[in-house]
C-alpha cells in the first residue's frame, strides 16, 4: 500500500515515516511539503490514501482536496491543528474521509486508517436482492452503481456504504448510533458531524429538493429512514 503525506511540517512528516516504518513496514510513504507538490505527487503516484494538511504554503488543504475530488475518491484523512467544529465540518463536506487533529498518537493514526481502509472494503451481501429502486433512484448492488432518472450519481465508498445499509433497512429507522458503529467504527459512535455530514451529501446528490427531503428522512432525536416511493409515471404518447 502506498501512503501520501501532504504536510508542511517536516518533523511530522519525518516521524510519520519513521512510526511507519517501524510499526507498518509493508507500507511506501510518499511525501510533499506544499499543497503544489502534493497535487503533483497525487498524480504521479496514484497513491491507496492521502494524509493531508490544512494550512500549507501555496495551496492549502482544502483547495487540494478539491482538486483531488474531481477525478479520484481516494481515501482523504485530513491532519490539522486546527481543530474547531466549522473546520472538520468543511473537510468532510468538501469529500475527506477522517479528520484527526493535532497531536495525535501514531496507535490513533494507524487506527483511523485501518478504519477509512475497512470502510472501503465493505462488500455487498451476496444474498441481498441484485437492486433496489425508490422514485427515480435504483441501487444496482451487484456493480455499487447509483442512478437518478438513469444518469450515474458518483459515490464515495463511504457514501455507497451508507446508502446501502439504509436500502437494506428500507421503511426503518436506523439511529445514528448504529449507523456510526456500521460505517464508521465503534470508535466513531458518538461523531455525530461526521453522519450528519454525509446524509447532507446524499441528500445534495439524490434528492429533487434536498432541504425538503423525501427520500431520505430524518427521525429527531432518533436517526434517518430510507423511504420506499413510488415509481414516476410515464406518460407516453
Amino acid at each position: 500500500m502506498k501512503i501520501l503525506v501532504i504536510d508542511d511540517d517536516k518533523n511530522l512528516v519525518e516521524t510519520i515515516q519513521i512510526g511507519f516504518q517501524l510499526q507498518w513496514q509493508e507500507v511506501e510513504i510518499v511525501t510533499a511539503l506544499d499543497g503544489e507538490q502534493g497535487i503533483k505527487k497525487f498524480f504521479e503516484e496514484n497513491p491507496d490514501l492521502i494524509l493531508l494538511d490544512i494550512m500549507m504554503p501555496y495551496k492549502d488543504g482544502y483547495t487540494v482536496l478539491k482538486e483531488i475530488r474531481q477525478t479520484n475518491d481516494v481515501p482523504v484523512i485530513m491532519l490539522t491543528a486546527r481543530g474547531e467544529e466549522l473546520d472538520k465540518v468543511k473537510g468532510l463536506e468538501l469529500g475527506a474521509d477522517d479528520y484527526l487533529v493535532k497531536p495525535f498518537s501514531y496507535l490513533e493514526l494507524f487506527a483511523r486508517i485501518k478504519a477509512v481502509l475497512r470502510r472501503m472494503l465493505m462488500p455487498s451481501p451476496a444474498s441481498f436482492t441484485p437492486s433496489f429502486v425508490s422514485g427515480d433512484i435504483t441501487i444496482n448492488f451487484d456493480n455499487r452503481e447509483v442512478t437518478k432518472n438513469g444518469q450515474i450519481i458518483k459515490m464515495t465508498p463511504t457514501e455507497y456504504n451508507l446508502l446501502f445499509l439504509m436500502a437494506r433497512n428500507v421503511g426503518h429507522v436506523l439511529t445514528f448510533e448504529h449507523l456510526l458503529n456500521k460505517i464508521w467504527g465503534p470508535e466513531y459512535r458518538d461523531q455525530f458531524d461526521y453522519l450528519k455530514t454525509y446524509i447532507s451529501r446524499l441528500r445534495k446528490k439524490l434528492e429533487d429538493n434536498p432541504e425538503h427531503p423525501r427520500l431520505i428522512q430524518t427521525e429527531r432525536g432518533l436517526g434517518y429512514r430510507l423511504m420506499k416511493l413510488a415509481q414516476p409515471i410515464s406518460l407516453q404518447s
